[in-house]
């Protein structure tokens, strides 16, 4: 666990976000980064974890090593109203005002479910992450995209809804960085293997990451 909040000096726009979090419905792995240059990053959970409320239970789980544009919000279960309903009105909500059980609130809305994001993965700016939907790792979402379903490994999506554009690599190259999962590797490897990862060699990772495990049988 990286205790920093702050990457870089003199940068206060940029911070490790699992070290502002508080809700405990809420997890981030390390070296996630969020950057906002209008508001203070510091406070993402007010202002881009969206409905979130503790009654619901849902959770916003994000990986390691993803990067979080400024603005980009996930948007939860309780932002819904239900469709099972006769109305479009939230009458478990106001149960005091129409007589209604309290413990019947969350029929206000349809659950979905958590919102999860693998590892790796670069959400764009202004983007719209909806409850229910799961990112895969090395995944793109696009500068202001409504992402309402689930996004493949290593695949870029964009538009409002978000859709398909394409995928970042081969098929081959994907199933081998799903294989390699560099994001667990201990940070003194990750650092060894840094110039392999920039460049874009997947043999020469996978190869060596093969050998350490190898030696420590």
């Amino acid at each position: 666990m990286n205790p920093k909040i702050y990457p870089r000096k003199n940068d206060t726009q940029t911070i490790y976000l699992s070290g502002v979090i508080k809700s405990k419905n809420i997890e981030v792995g390390d070296y996630t980064i969020y950057n906002d240059f209008v508001n203070d990053p510091v406070n993402f959970e007010q202002n881009n974890v969206l409905y979130h409320y503790p009654i619901n239970n849902d959770k916003l789980i994000i990986g390691k090593f993803c990067s979080i544009a400024c603005g980009a919000k996930f948007i939860f279960n309780s932002a819904n109203h239900t469709l099972n309903s006769l109305s479009n009105y939230t009458f478990p909500i106001f149960f005091e005002e129409w007589g209604l059980d309290v413990k019947n609130i969350t029929k206000a809305w349809d659950n979905k479910g958590d919102i999860i994001v693998g590892n790796d993965v670069w959400i764009g700016y202004d983007a719209v992450i909806m409850a229910g939907v799961k990112i895969g790792d090395g995944a793109i979402i696009g500068t202001r995209a409504v992402v309402t379903k689930d996004v493949p490994p290593y695949t870029i999506v964009g538009g409002v809804p978000a859709k398909t554009i394409r995928k970042r690599f081969s098929d081959e190259t994907i199933n081998k960085l799903l294989e390699t999962k560099w994001w667990n590797l201990p940070f003194e490897q990750i650092k060894n293997e840094i110039q392999n990862i920039m460049n874009g060699d997947i043999d020469s990772l996978l190869a060596n990451q093969n050998c350490n495990i190898l030696a420590k049988k």
